[in-house]
């Protein structure tokens, strides 16, 4: 059965439905057999259009709940399709973490500049938080904190479609096993170059910020490419 799409509009009856609900997401949406007569299809079309909603992240369905429209974002499209490349051929890993090195080094500057005195304060949080996980017995692999690390330097950009690329990278990285423990002293050498990168941020030299941002991708580069190898 098909969605009852037009090949030169992409969107179904229900996701235009959907995009000009003016409801909230603490309201529900008109059940099924209202929508199908609302939208003129059947309720086993508009179940289709619906499930591809929900896989999109547009919708959130729960039983006695009902549908629920959600806050545009950009990352599960993405993860979606990421991860199904990476189920085909895991070296598409490659490809997009170099989109997403290019995307970071392009917001360097406008995203570090956007940043609030909270959000060096977690920076910091997140080097010592970091720092405890290495030094501790047993050790503990920093992932969380790298992940939020990076995150929070580009949360101020207020664009969906560069923080979702970005959002979507690290549940890739943790797909095909980055977050994995490498070693003692690959972490340490790691932390030394966030640690360094959150200084310069908070004395505003962001060009030395840039350059040990460049740095510590290489390092990231090189180690994805000897794990695939």
């Amino acid at each position: 059965m098909t969605l009852d799409l037009n090949p030169s509009d992409p969107l179904s009856k229900f996701t235009k439905f959907l995009a000009n609900h003016k409801q909230g997401e603490t309201q529900s949406l008109p059940p099924l057999s209202d929508l199908s007569k609302t939208l003129n299809i059947s309720v086993a079309s508009l179940r289709e259009q619906l499930e591809v909603a929900r896989a999109l992240g547009l919708v959130d369905v729960r039983p006695r709940k009902g549908i629920r429209k959600l806050t545009y974002k950009f990352s599960p499209a993405v993860r979606l399709s990421l991860a199904y490349a990476l189920t085909t051929d895991i070296s598409h890993f490659e490809k997009f973490a170099d989109l997403r090195n290019h995307i970071e080094e392009a917001y360097w500057y406008e995203a570090v500049n956007k940043l609030s005195g909270e959000d060096l304060a977690f920076l910091g949080s997140l080097i010592e938080q970091a720092t405890k996980k290495l030094n501790g017995n047993p050790i503990q692999i920093p992932h969380i904190e790298h992940r939020e690390l990076h995150l929070t330097i580009y949360k101020r950009l207020n664009n969906e479609f560069v923080n979702g690329l970005l959002d979507a990278y690290w549940d890739a990285y943790e797909t095909i096993g980055l977050n994995v423990y490498t070693g003692l002293s690959y972490l340490q050498e790691v932390w030394q170059y966030h640690r360094q990168m959150v200084d310069a941020i908070c004395s505003k030299d962001y060009d030395l910020g840039y350059r040990l941002l460049r740095a510590h991708t290489d390092l990231i580069y090189h180690r994805a490419n000897s794990s695939n190898d």
